[in-house]
This record gives structure tokens, sequence and C-alpha cells, in this order.
């Protein structure tokens, strides 16, 4: 977010307190995160927001930190100078500027807002306050990221072609209603946007986008959406996308995700950069790449990961550059934002899925689209939306409706700021 004439003074007190607001559901990998690098010396847990506080066990290893649901007096009572916000998706940006005027700095859980209007403003009043932010796709943190970026640039696969995103996992029933914003396009008037695409595999996209170069929201020069929805819910959970970027050097990319949380065998997430000699794939949450190349035999590398909260202590203490400030997400919330005002999710027609037991273990059953995993996998081998996938009989999807033709993406305008109030997690 800040750049070399504002970045924030050099913090070398330390360990660093550390204020986590949302602790449990996805804040739970934060809190053991903090535990790891409180062991290291680097940080402290100085605050906990949560509605219901945490218990004994909960905080094991962590001391006694100071707990409260009201986010902006936790921040001024505990000295807090790195916030860790995992809330629900609406309350991003709110939670992000309380912090941002105390002069505390941010590691903000992805997607950063739910609307560009809502993104534009928090980058706004990050800037103002002279803090750092950064946002929490943890794949960018992956060296595996750097290392593709460099075989492509040597050519290792010829010219690229395009880059394709897969994710198919699985979610019961059980997962749509543990909150009230789970699996909802807004809540009380509130953007809320809670799809596949934008929360539980929104890495596909941002992943393939820095892979690309073009993840700034100037790169986006067109998206095409297919959103449906095999579950009773408001947002999408099998969807696909292709974005066209024209970056500032004038190249041009495209990119074709196919995602779904309806999955008859969940697997790992991959990104596949497609180039006339050959490709990459890459398996984020693993950090591990097979190169294929024409004359050449299979190659696969595991790589090192940097860890977004370490990477920003290392920001405050002595000025190494963020791996994931907010600008380097514009082009994610671009999606976003075409998402958000897209018609709401196609619900798939009962012979599309089919219900079976969950994988919990808690009775909960979950649904599954009939052969999703073929087409998931089909549409980033084959750069393809699922409405274009066909057998050379007829399509392979005949549930799927083309996209509607591809506009460039005007500039959003940005939403009247709203009265700021005391932020409660």
């Amino acid at each position: 977010m800040t750049s070399a004439a504002s970045a924030p003074a050099p913090d070398t007190a330390r360990p660093l307190p550390v204020v986590l607001a949302g602790a449990r559901g996805h804040g739970r990998w934060h809190l053991a995160n903090i535990r790891r690098l409180a062991q290291e010396g680097l940080v402290r847990l100085a605050g906990v927001c949560e509605l219901t506080p945490l218990d004994g066990n909960e905080l094991d290893g962590l001391g006694a930190p100071e707990q409260s649901a009201d986010f902006a007096a936790l921040l001024e009572s505990t000295g807090a100078r790195i916030a860790v916000v995992c809330t629900p998706i609406h309350t991003h940006t709110d939670l992000a500027l309380a912090a941002a005027e105390r002069g505390v700095h941010l590691l903000l859980e992805k997607p950063p807002a739910p609307s560009y209007a809502e993104f534009e403003r928090m980058v706004r009043g990050v800037r103002a306050a002279g803090v750092a932010c950064q946002v929490g796709f943890q794949s960018l943190g992956s060296h595996a990221v750097t290392a593709v970026r460099g075989l492509i640039a040597d050519g290792a696969i010829g010219t690229v072609r395009g880059i394709g995103a897969a994710g198919a996992w699985s979610r019961d029933l059980a997962y749509w209603e543990r909150a009230p914003w789970a699996g909802r396009r807004r809540l009380e008037g509130r953007d809320v946007v809670d799809g596949v695409l934008t929360n539980p595999l929104a890495h596909a996209v941002a992943t393939a986008l820095r892979i690309d170069g073009g993840d700034r929201a100037e790169d986006v020069a067109g998206i095409e959406l297919e959103l449906y929805r095999a579950n009773a819910i408001e947002s999408d959970d099998t969807s696909c996308v292709r974005l066209r970027t024209a970056r500032g050097d004038g190249t041009t990319g495209e990119i074709t995700a196919a995602v779904t949380l309806c999955a008859e065998r969940p697997g790992e997430p991959y990104v596949v950069v497609h180039g006339t000699g050959g490709r990459i794939t890459f398996w984020y949450k693993q950090d591990r790449l097979l190169l294929e190349r024409d004359g050449h035999a299979p190659e696969t590398t595991e790589h090192a990961r940097t860890d977004l909260l370490r990477n920003l202590v290392a920001h405050l203490a002595g000025g190494e550059e963020l791996l994931v400030p907010p600008e380097r997400t514009g082009a994610f919330m671009r999606l976003v934002e075409a998402v958000r005002t897209a018609p709401e999710p196609r619900p798939l027609p009962g012979g599309a899925w089919r219900t079976e037991p969950g994988t919990g273990g808690d009775g909960s059953a979950r649904r599954i689209v009939t052969g999703i995993d073929d087409l998931v996998a089909a549409g980033a081998r084959e750069l393809a939306l699922y409405s274009e996938l066909s057998d050379g009989s007829g399509p392979r999807a005949p549930w799927a409706v083309p996209a509607a033709e591809p506009v460039q993406e005007p500039e959003p305008k940005p939403a009247r700021e709203p009265e700021r109030k005391g932020a409660v997690a």
C-alpha cells in the first residue's frame, strides 16, 4: 500500500503487539500463526476482538491478552501496532479504517472489501493514515509464484497462450448455515458477495492474476462470468470466469478460472500456464510446481513460502517490500465488483445435482454437481467457460448458459462514504 515516500517509520520494538479481530472459524489459523511468530519473539498477542471471549484452551501459549467486542477501544487500550482482521466480509472496510485512523498497521483477510467502492474507500483511508496494509492472499507469499514468472520470462514454455485456474472443493450444508452472512450476496442492505469465486477459491484467481502480471485494477480489460448454484443460497457455488488483461507494458493476457464447492472428489486447486512449448502447473496450497515442456522430462519442484504477517513485520522493521499491498489486488476487486453487479446466480436444475452424506462426520449432507470435477479440469485445460465445453456431440454442461458479451470494465464510481461508527467484530 505504501510507497517509499510514504512508508511508515521503522518500528524496531520487539515483539510487536497484535490485536486479532475474528479468532474463530478461519481466525483459528491466524491465532495459530500468531502463536508461532510469538514463539520467535516477533509479535505478541495483545488483544482479541470477539463477541464471545476465547477460553484458556483457545489461548494456550498466548498468555492472557485483553479481550473485548469493541475493536476500536481494544486497539487503543492495548497500544497495538498491528491488527489482523479476519471478520465477515462486509465488516472489513470499517474495521480497517478504524485501525488506520489509530495508526495501526493491517493484515486484512481476503477479499479486502465486498465492492470496488468500499475497496477504494479503504485504500484512501489507509493511504491518508500512512499505515501499511497487507491483504491476506497467502498463496502470493509462495516463492513458486516468482519461480513461475521466471520460467515464463526465460521462455521455458514458449509464448504464453493463456492461464487456467481450477478449484474443485466440497462444502457440507452446515457450511452455509454457520453464520448469517455465509452464502449471501447482501445482508441487511449491505453487500457481502460470499461466493466461490470471491471467497473460498478466491486464491485461484488472485494467484493467476499475479502470475499474469495484470493484478492491478487498471490492467483488467474485460470480464465474462457464469455464476451458478446447486445449494439453496444467494451466492454462487459453481462458477467460471474469463478475465482479459491489458498490462501497462502493452502486453495482454487471458485467464480462465473454473471453480466449485460441489465437487464429487475434492482435490487440490491449481493454476496452469499454457505455452506454445509446454505448460506449468502450480498447486498453490502445496507450493508445488510441475514443468512440462517439449523435448524434456517433466520436472517437479517444491518451494518455500513467506508468511504474510512475518512479511508485514519485516516491512515495519526494515522496509522489506510488502508482498500483497492493496493495489496489487485491484484486478481481483474488479472481479468482486463484476460478481456483485451480475444477475443472480442461476439455480442448477434438480437433475444436475444430487445429495450425499457430508464429509464432516456431523451428519450434515452435501450437494454434488454431477460431472463437475471433469468440467472444472476441462475449463482450466481448454481455457473455456462451462457453456463453451463440448464433447463433439453436444454441450458437456447442458445447464450452462453463455456469458454476456464481454465489455471493457468501466471505472466504478465511489459510493458516498457512510458515517463511520465504532466497529465491532
